[in-house]
């Protein structure tokens, strides 16, 4: 039996009567993980790759290790401001994948659903309940999400704050892009801030939010340097690192560390070699623990994922100098906010920028807005010259992998592509 899922079996074991000892093989794990990355990383990734695996890690482990200085955010929330009152925050769909990552979601999941929570609900979403549920998350100083593309987040976030007993703030994201929604956001942000600075006791200097917000624009730029620079490079990629990404250009978003990664990130690509195998952009989230995806994109040269849209979500035309206005403008402008053809655009411009040969669009359980979208997208795509393959999965939860289906699926895409 793997480490991993040895560690799963110890978590289900005592989950159900002692969740701090739950809690204690959770952490222990996670931190025999963290010393692992630093020992014996993967050598196929680039440095900055391996880098980026540990600050995840770590960021995983502070809310298990100092909870009295942890926040819970959904996607996309603006983690800056947390940031410069001293929460870490952590977010649902990270977090869970953690928790799948450790073969623990079966019992969170089946725990959600014994309490009520639909089986039609993300699994990412349910996974967390079901885990805070449980006993095996330590309760936050507060709890801070938004609308903005997920409509399980109304629901998630308030249940957390009830079940925890703390408090909680709102943002409520306009689907439409125009100033006074970004100004109108912008003044929600402020009262954030007085929130914030009264949950901790500490508060929030406008010149060092200023500066934090010309990080956060700095590694946007990076990113987006270094997705330009790729298009005509061989990146070895795994199917974590992508997300990993993206969920770094959200939680980490202007820090000093994740800046720092997309530095690393633009020096290690010009010392790849030229492009080779077979180009794949993928649209929503990465099913990183099927064995199926893996055995057709994980580090292999004859085919690899060279971008994901989940670390592309805006764009870095903000204004640090109006940080609370830059905040707001990267969550109204988001690429998922607003209409299908929005995202689907962006991801066409975002694919083609990257010389991708084709694309799939996950389908992951419980995403209305992916899987409304998906047939749009496929015409789309094509239009454009870009091969689309919609793929029905899950994320988070392997019971709904349907792996002999992908594998046929996906394996006859990259047949086809290979042989235009």
């Amino acid at each position: 039996m793997q480490a991993a899922e040895l560690l799963g079996n110890y978590v289900e074991r005592f989950g159900e009567d002692n969740p701090q000892r739950a809690r204690w093989f959770l952490k222990t794990g996670w931190e025999i993980q963290d010393v692992r990355y630093r020992i014996f990383p993967e050598k196929q990734l680039m440095p900055a790759d391996r880098y980026l695996a540990r600050l995840m890690m770590d960021s995983m482990l502070k809310p298990l290790q100092k909870p009295d200085s942890s926040v819970i955010v959904s996607v996309f929330t603006p983690c800056e401001l947390m940031q410069e009152v001293g929460l870490n925050p952590y977010n649902v769909e990270c977090f869970s994948s953690y928790i799948s990552a450790s073969y623990a979601e079966r019992g969170c999941l089946q725990q959600a659903e014994n309490n009520g929570i639909s089986e039609t609900l993300c699994s990412y979403h349910k996974t967390f309940i079901g885990a805070a549920e449980k006993g095996l998350l330590p309760r936050p100083k507060c709890v801070v999400y938004t609308n903005l593309t997920c409509d399980a987040n109304l629901v998630t976030f308030r249940h957390l704050a009830q079940l925890y007993d703390v408090p909680s703030f709102a943002i409520d994201v306009p689907m439409q892009q125009n100033r006074e929604n970004v100004e109108y956001v912008a003044g929600q942000l402020r009262e954030l801030a007085a929130f914030l600075e009264k949950c901790t006791g500490r508060s929030i200097d406008e010149e060092r939010l200023k500066e934090r917000l010309r990080r956060s624009r700095r590694t946007l730029e990076n990113f987006e340097k270094f997705q330009q620079l790729r298009a005509d490079r061989y990146v070895p990629s795994d199917l974590v690192t992508p997300m990993f990404a993206g969920l770094a250009n959200n939680v980490l978003l202007g820090t000093r560390e994740q800046e720092s990664y997309t530095e690393k990130l633009l020096r290690d690509v010009r010392n790849t070699g030229p492009a080779r195998g077979t180009r794949i952009y993928w649209m929503h989230t990465i099913p990183f623990w099927s064995a199926a995806v893996k055995e057709a994109l994980s580090l292999k040269e004859s085919a690899q994922i060279v971008g994901c849209e989940m670390s592309e979500f805006c764009r870095p035309d903000f204004d640090p100098e109006k940080p609370y206005e830059a905040m707001a403008q990267m969550m109204v402008y988001n690429s998922i906010n607003g209409g299908a053809s929005r995202r689907i655009q962006r991801g066409i411009e975002n694919a083609k920028r990257v010389h991708a040969d084709g694309a799939v669009w996950f389908c992951h359980w419980g995403c209305k807005h992916t899987l409304g979208g998906a047939q749009l997208a496929k015409k789309k795509f094509e239009e454009q010259g870009i091969p689309l393959l919609v793929l029905d999965g899950d994320g988070c939860d392997r019971s709904h992998g349907g792996e002999g289906q992908t594998s046929t699926r996906l394996g006859a895409f990259l047949e086809m592509l290979q042989a235009q």
